[in-house]
């Protein structure tokens, strides 16, 4: 934001000089970034931070400098005289899209006299960066640096109709802007239109069609309030940024409206004649009265670390537009913020407001303030584990978009098969889908750290995705996820999986089945399904032209977290000795370690302290087609007293037979 030190001066008395007030804003939050000196003033260039809509003006500075300063400040009048016809008679306007204008005012000079603008308007604009047009268009840039309220004037000559229509712009509708370019408009975005066509968009640029030149007899004025979010989509869709629209998307002071408006129409009938119509045409209302804030002298000392005279901190308030409530205490006070503070809502927020003033300089460094000791989320305690799990694996951690084109949403989506859900606009180019999975993303990442010629990239992901709800209207679920992708063999990444449950110290053991779609096999801890793994299929070679040894596993973080301790209980250590009993059964090959071993683990009791698989070996020609040998190890101990052999091998035949029911196993002959 620039600012002129001359024009500065017409609002408040400033009794440093340039350097030092550069300075004094810039400890305050105004962040000074330049000076320029012309021959005639001092140009500052200050950095306004985005909640600060309010110091984007020469008045929002001239009040700052007042309150630190401890100075009056003065604005000028802005009563013009009107003596034209009733405005009602001359030309209307209607407000189709009030969530984006929700207050639209329009005032109407006839009979002006377009032509260059004075010396001194012209000089205060050229120093700002601004360029020169004619006085009226030249009035209307001035009074939105004076105030921050941005305005248009239209050629009144020029609407057709004679009426403005705020309304949503039709689908592809053309529009040229003052800067000689031809737009394309989408629905979502808002305009000023005529009775046949866009005049201009709102809160962004006005139209070539109907700007003022010197042809121009009658002026009709806007003066308007703007959603932010609405003038923000529509300028980075239309990449057209503006004065306007950077004002517009930081909120402003919609009591300044009206205000704005009769001081351009003041200044207007001053340097280009004419005659203002009585009265102003207006939609909308202005905003109910913000709640009020409780301020607590024991919290300003708490949260400071001093003492502050309360006699100091209402003149600080009061300079800064806050009006204390009658039924306010001494050490209790209560206060109205003023319309142009959006940024003030808590008590905190005050009490910020109080320490700037005051000066952050004046808070000594060694200042004792308490604090309260925290500690993290469990969630965020049981994120660290597993994070420091993948890294000690090799891991690294990825971020991808939240949003995916319609190739990788097509890839893989294990956890639903609904239509993944849309954005109205594409967050990113060509991206309008809400990801189902994080895999077919960190795919992609590989891919291109592939072509980057980081061969080996092996990324994981902990980030939510979006699954939509089974009716059209519900909201989707949104679970915590964790995705894997890397170069290695399948049962590697099952025991990184495992590793995982056990740092989290699940007990629970981990079920590895095949999945319906036959593309990759479920994991399961009992009957919960807590994710898949499996290697990359034919359709993801071809699309994303990666390593067909590519192995990829996605977890959802939920059942997890539940069945997790995040405190490792403790067991007592048995003082008796241990035994151990080697098995080797014959089965099926389709029969799972995991299904064997919950049945070794059911069988043995509360004896097995430790179940250790050994190997898998195939003799067709001794065993039969289709047939394996497991080889696992037992270990038997009892906490209370020596378990003998005999007991020992008690179990152990008691786990041949269950083995021989449930899966049809057999003990190997020796």
């Amino acid at each position: 934001m620039l600012v002129s030190w001359k024009w500065l001066k017409e609002y408040v008395e400033i009794p440093v000089s340039h350097q030092e007030l550069a300075e004094r804003l810039s400890l305050a939050g105004l962040n000074h970034e330049s000076t320029q000196v012309t021959a005639d003033d001092v140009v500052i260039d200050l950095e306004v931070t985005s909640n600060r809509g309010d110091c984007l003006s020469h008045i929002g500075v001239a009040r700052e400098i007042a309150t630190l300063f401890d100075q009056p400040l003065s604005l000028p009048e802005a009563e013009p005289a009107a003596k034209g016809p009733p405005v009602e008679t001359v030309g209307s306007i209607a407000n189709q899209m009030p969530d984006a204008c929700p207050r639209y005012t329009a005032r109407i000079v006839q009979g002006v006299r377009v032509g260059s603008s004075p010396a001194w308007l012209a000089d205060r604009l050229r120093n700002l960066g601004v360029a020169v047009i004619n006085n009226v268009v030249d009035i209307t840039n001035y009074v939105m640096f004076e105030c921050g309220q941005p305005l248009h004037a239209f050629d009144l000559g020029k609407l057709r109709g004679q009426q403005i229509i705020v309304r949503p712009a039709r689908l592809n509708e053309p529009f040229q802007a003052i800067d000689h370019r031809t737009y394309s408009l989408q629905p979502s975005m808002c305009v000023i239109a005529d009775r046949d066509r866009a005049v201009a968009i709102a809160g962004v640029m006005g139209g070539a069609e109907t700007e003022v030149t010197e042809q121009t007899r009658d002026v009709l004025l806007e003066a308007a309030v703007f959603a932010p979010r609405s003038v923000r989509q529509t300028a980075r869709a239309l990449k057209l940024h503006s004065p306007s629209s950077h004002r517009f998307e930081r909120r402003l002071d919609p009591h300044r409206v009206d205000w704005a408006s009769r001081r351009a129409c003041d200044l207007i009938v001053q340097l280009a004649g004419g005659t203002l119509a009585d009265g102003v045409l207006a939609t909308g209302s202005l905003p109910t009265q913000r709640a009020p804030i409780t301020l607590r002298l024991e919290a300003i000392e708490r949260l400071l670390g001093i003492t502050i005279d309360p006699v100091a901190i209402e003149r600080i308030l009061n300079s800064l537009g806050c009006e204390r409530e009658p039924s306010s205490s001494r050490n209790v006070s209560i206060w109205r913020t003023p319309s142009w503070r959006h940024d003030l809502e808590r008590e905190v927020d005050l009490i910020e407001e109080v320490a700037r003033v005051h000066g952050y300089d004046t808070i000594p460094a060694d200042v004792p303030v308490p604090v309260i000791s925290s500690r993290m989320r469990l969630e965020d305690e049981l994120l660290e584990k597993l994070r420091g799990v993948l890294a000690a694996a090799g891991l690294d951690e990825a971020m991808t978009p939240s949003v995916v084109t319609a190739a990788l949403d097509d890839l893989w989506s294990p956890w639903t098969k609904r239509d993944a859900l849309q954005t109205e606009k594409a967050l990113l180019e060509g991206s309008h889908y809400l990801r189902r999975s994080l895999v077919p993303s960190l795919l992609a990442s590989r891919r291109a750290n592939r072509t980057a010629s980081q061969l080996d990239a092996e990324l994981y992901e902990v980030a939510r995705i979006y699954l939509p709800g089974d009716e059209p209207a519900a909201l989707p679920s949104e679970p915590l996820t964790l995705g894997m992708v890397v170069g290695r063999p399948l049962l590697e990444v099952k025991g990184i999986v495992e590793s995982l449950l056990r740092a989290l110290h699940i007990d629970v053991p981990l079920l590895v089945e095949p999945d319906r779609t036959g593309i990759a096999h479920q994991l399961r801890l009992g009957a919960a399904v807590i994710g898949y793994f499996g290697q990359v299929s034919n359709q993801m070679v071809q699309q994303l032209k990666i390593d067909r040894q590519t192995v990829y596993a996605e977890l959802t973080l939920g059942p997890l977290f539940a069945a997790a301790r995040s405190v490792p209980q403790y067991r007592p250590v048995s003082p008796f000795p241990a035994m151990q009993r080697d098995l080797n059964l014959v089965m099926d090959e389709s029969i799972p370690w995991a299904s064997l071993a919950a049945t070794i683990r059911s069988a043995a009791g509360q004896e097995l302290t430790e179940l250790q698989f050994r190997e898998i070996y195939r003799d067709p020609q001794r065993d039969g087609a289709g047939r394996k040998r497991v080889l696992f190890s037992m270990q038997l101990q009892r906490p209370d007293r020596t378990l003998t052999g005999t007991a020992a091998d008690q179990i152990a035949t008691a786990v041949v037979n269950a083995c021989e029911q449930a899966h049809g196993a057999r003990l190997l002959a020796s």
